[in-house]
């Protein structure tokens, strides 16, 4: 099924099986809570999910069309990294994803600060470990709804962005559909006009081959269990109104 209109399931499936003619690889990196697999459900599928199991770091693959060009976009949703005594602690699969990806999106909740001070080290993180220099990074601050517990000063996301040569949004992935869609899809509009439109079997045979390698095929989501949790959020709502 192709991300044109309405999106309703996630499919999974490796480059080389992918019918566009472009895939676009986007890494989604941050620490533990602020969003990330919120944020990339809600781009996908326009649905909010408001409770998640541990995030194992899937791989989700939807079809967009992009100035009239099909494009299939690849996200990897990463597991949260920490700090510990001795710097960032983050899986081999976080760091295997930068390695793979054509774009970075680095996450933090407005709510913890923590995550916002991990931002710096994520992005001296990215720029160590992915070959390209010239890689795109994008900031996004997520949970902008919580304001009664917001911690982090609306100033010092763009600040950071600035000095770190990033674009900046501020986004709810539980409010605003819009506001997610657009951070992403600015970035994919970017990616699209800087990659050539190469034939994905003539590229499997070069550059992806090559790149494959550095990324094991992810867990697939399981999308029953995703319509599964959504129905349970939709009829938790119906109950809360139907008792009032």
């Amino acid at each position: 099924m192709r991300l044109i209109q309405n999106m309703s399931t996630i499919a999974e499936y490796p480059s080389a099986e992918c019918p566009s003619n472009r895939v676009i690889k986007i890494a989604v990196i941050g620490g533990s809570g602020v969003g990330k697999t919120a944020l990339v459900v809600r781009f996908l599928t326009k649905r909010f999910i408001g409770d998640y199991e541990r995030n194992v770091g899937n791989l989700y693959n939807r079809e967009v069309q992009i100035d009239g060009e099909q494009v299939a976009i690849q996200v990897q949703d990463t597991p949260g990294v920490e700090v510990n005594a001795n710097g960032l602690s983050c899986t081999d699969q976080v760091s295997r994803s930068i390695q793979w990806a054509d774009a970075v999106v680095m996450v933090y909740s407005v709510t913890d600060c923590r995550s916002f001070d991990l931002i710096g080290q994520l992005h001296q993180l990215v720029v160590r470990t992915h070959t390209d220099r010239s890689l795109p990074i994008i900031m996004v601050a997520n949970k902008a709804d919580l304001l009664h517990v917001r911690h982090v000063d609306a100033q010092e996301g763009p600040l950071l962005a600035s000095a770190l040569s990033c674009s900046f949004y501020e986004v709810s992935a539980s409010e605003d559909y819009n506001q997610v869609h657009g951070a992403f899809h600015r970035l994919c509009v970017d990616l699209a006009k800087q990659q050539p439109q190469t034939p994905v079997n003539a590229a499997s045979s070069g550059t992806e081959k090559k790149r494959s390698p550095l990324i094991p095929r992810p867990k697939s989501p399981n999308m029953q269990d995703l319509k599964r949790r959504f129905k349970q959020v939709l009829s938790a709502k119906v109950r809360t109104v139907t008792s009032v």
